[in-house]
C-alpha cells in the first residue's frame, strides 16, 4: 500500500487531509499533512517532511509514498522535490480534493498506477459546470417600454 503526504501552504494541507478522512475514515494512518507556514525556513519544513515520510513508511504498511503539493515552484513543491527520491516516492503538484480522494481510493495500487489515477482524478475534477445568473438576483428581460437609460 502507498502512503500519501500532502505538503501545502497553511492551512490547505490539513484541511485537505480532514476532508479525506471525513470521506474515508480508514485512511487516517496512511495520510499525513504538512502545512508550510509563512516565514519558516524551507530547511525546517524539509526536516518535518522527512519525519512525516519516515512515519508513513515505518509501520511497514506503506512501502511507497505519493507526495502531493499545491503549486509548482512554490516552497511546498521545492521542499517536496528534495524529499522525493523517484524510486519509493513520487511527487505531483496542483493537488485538489478530487485528486486526493482518487489517491486515497486507489492507494493500494502500485505507485506508478496511483500517480496516473491521481493526475486523472485531479484534472477530471476541474470543470465548468454552468453559466447562470448570480443567486438572489432576478433575471432582467429586455422590456423596451421601460428603458433604464435616459435619452
Amino acid at each position: 500500500m502507498n502512503g500519501i503526504l500532502i505538503i501545502a501552504h497553511a492551512p490547505l494541507a490539513h484541511a485537505l487531509r480532514s476532508c479525506a478522512v471525513h470521506v474515508f475514515p480508514d485512511c487516517e494512518e496512511a495520510l499525513a499533512a504538512i502545512d508550510v507556514q509563512p516565514n519558516l525556513p524551507p530547511e525546517e519544513t524539509l526536516a518535518t517532511a522527512r519525519i512525516a515520510m519516515e512515519q508513513l513508511t515505518r509501520s511497514g504498511r506503506n512501502q511507497t509514498v505519493l507526495v502531493l503539493t499545491d503549486m509548482f515552484g512554490a516552497t511546498p513543491s521545492n521542499v517536496a522535490q528534495k524529499l522525493v527520491d523517484g524510486v519509493t516516492s513520487r511527487l505531483i503538484t496542483g493537488v485538489n480534493l478530487p485528486m486526493l480522494l482518487r489517491s486515497v481510493s486507489y492507494r493500494h495500487e502500485p505507485l506508478e498506477a496511483l500517480v496516473s489515477r491521481a493526475v486523472v482524478g485531479g484534472t477530471q475534477g476541474v470543470m465548468q459546470v454552468a453559466m447562470t445568473a448570480p443567486q438572489n438576483q432576478a433575471r432582467r428581460t429586455h422590456d423596451h417600454e421601460h428603458d433604464d437609460h435616459q435619452q
